[in-house]
């Protein structure tokens, strides 16, 4: 897809289609009553017919009157004093959708009103509008099948119309975004795949590609290495099942080299290619999402690639323990007490509480790789999405500052984040008659419970983004498909990108 930045008007710019986003009720008494008056009175009719309304992500295709494009949509970004970068991604997101099966190969969208009522201004909506049409484009059902009659189309050129602006100064924003965006539907495409399709394995050859691809050194473990390396938690988890586990580990810069800031970070992702709970097995209803429950590893691969793409060099650590979770003659059983790499002693309590087995070895073996901060992501609890809805993602982290650092990168990149507390009161529920720690206690209390397992197995600062709730959506929205959302990718690069060099 090619893209452009123009300063002229958007009623003298030729595209197929013209989007107006508009913030508030449509105030016909600024560039959107031109926009108006050139379609010879659309946008007005149509509001006053009640085909199109001020609620977010509502919008109407009209003809375009006297507008060089081929047809103009109009579309609501909801309250002016309510808009937020997520939401100027997420309305982009919803033009893209909204021509969902129309032949469109360009596609221009006025910044005016959304960079009006947006800190940062025309530069921020440029880079928001560019990733959310490249994140909006993303379909799916196009993994397994050849044709898709809904499916957004496929742009040449996405043109975006600031007046006054300074095109170069927008396009740098923008190509920002596209690559922003490309990263987060690499990450969703890995995490819509089947199980039958994406083996530990098969995951680990997808990030062989991929670092070969950016420029990243790579190093997978199996299973031998990780017995010599006192991964007995990794090991659990997929003993079970005839597909082997891999530890993914993808490097950017030199080994234990240190950034601008002084750290040498690590993104730690879950990847439970599918979890069938194992022996404590789970319900079979929507046990076939469970192929999302890899969506971790995913992002940390895809967002260790975007970072090289956007500054490369820079020095990250991407690590994915992926695993299959399967009952069969080999699996830990309940009760099991096995050897963390730390040293730690865990008796397993519940083989469905696995994902922190995973990541407890995988943080320690990104220290012993020189990791000086950890951020880990994955679809840890059923608690988070219950607690937060598919919205927000539930998050702890230790110290405060190194967290109010994550929060910040959550900030710039749109994303929506609740800190909870570690609550010291519950750290006795994990003991085991048997062993240091169990792997889970009783469910009160069981999101905080699990970040406080977590926490007995790193020693550097650290954060925990529970996106069990987030990675997903059951049903589709304006702006997205069902499926992997992509979410946290672009706050794992917003944090990386701020230890780059400068050029």
């Amino acid at each position: 897809m090619q893209l452009r930045v123009v300063s002229d008007q958007p009623w003298d710019v030729a595209a197929d289609v013209l989007a107006v986003p508009f913030a508030g009720e449509p105030n016909f008494e600024t560039a959107l009553g031109e926009i108006d008056r050139r379609s010879g009175g659309e946008l007005h009719a149509v509001t006053e017919f009640g085909e199109l309304k001020a609620e977010r992500y509502a919008a109407a295709i009209m003809a375009p009157g006297q507008l060089r494009a081929g047809r103009l949509m109009a579309i609501a970004a909801g309250p002016a004093d309510e808009l937020t970068r997520q939401v100027v991604i997420r309305v982009a997101s919803t033009i893209e959708r909204r021509l969902g099966g129309r032949k469109v190969k360009s596609l221009a969208v006025w910044l005016g009103d959304l960079a009006d009522h947006i800190e940062g201004g025309a530069e921020t909506v440029a880079e928001m509008v560019a990733r959310g049409v490249v994140e909006g484009s993303f379909e799916p059902a196009g993994i397994y099948r050849d044709d898709v009659k809904s499916a957004p189309p496929a742009l040449d050129e996405l043109i975006l119309v600031a007046p006054g602006a300074s095109p170069a100064a927008l396009t740098r924003a923008a190509e920002r975004g596209v690559v922003m965006g490309e990263g987060a539907n690499l990450a969703r495409g890995l995490a819509n795949r089947a199980a039958n399709d994406i083996s530990p394995d098969v995951l680990a050859e997808e990030a062989r590609t991929i670092a070969e691809r950016h420029g990243l050194s790579i190093d997978v473990l199996g299973p031998e290495q990780a017995a010599e390396l006192g991964m007995g938690m990794f090991l659990a988890v997929g003993r079970g099942s005839d597909n082997p586990p891999r530890m993914i580990v993808l490097r950017s810069g030199a080994a234990r080299a240190k950034d601008a800031l002084g750290r040498h970070l690590a993104i730690v992702g879950k990847g439970v290619c599918f979890d069938s709970g194992g022996i404590s097995i789970k319900p079979a209803e929507r046990m076939e999402e469970m192929k999302m429950d890899k969506t971790g590893a995913c992002t940390v691969i895809a967002a260790i690639a975007t970072v090289a793409r956007l500054a490369p060099g820079t020095p990250l650590l991407a690590v994915a323990p992926a695993v299959e979770n399967m009952p069969g003659p080999h699996s830990t059983r309940p009760g099991d007490i096995v050897k963390a790499m730390n040293g730690k002693t865990v008796d397993v309590i519940n083989t469905d509480a696995e994902g922190r087995l995973i990541l407890g070895d995988a943080m320690c073996y990104a220290e012993k790789l020189g990791a000086t901060h950890i951020v880990d992501v994955a679809t840890l609890t059923g608690a988070v999405a219950r607690a937060f809805g598919d919205q927000m993602t539930g998050t702890f982290g230790t110290p405060q500052a190194w967290y109010d650092q994550v929060a910040a990168a959550g900030e710039r990149a749109g994303e929506r984040y609740w800190q909870m507390p570690f609550v010291e009161e519950y750290r006795p529920d994990l003991d085991s008659w048997y062993a240091e720690v169990t792997n889970t206690g009783s469910v009160e209390g069981g999101l905080i419970k699990s970040a406080l397992f977590l926490r007995e197995f790193v020693t550097v600062p650290w954060a925990h983004l529970d996106i069990a709730g987030t990675a997903y959506f059951r049903k589709k929205t304006p702006y997205a498909p069902a499926g992997a959302t992509g979410v946290s990718h672009a706050t794992l690069v917003e944090l990386a990108l701020a230890g780059a060099k400068k050029a």
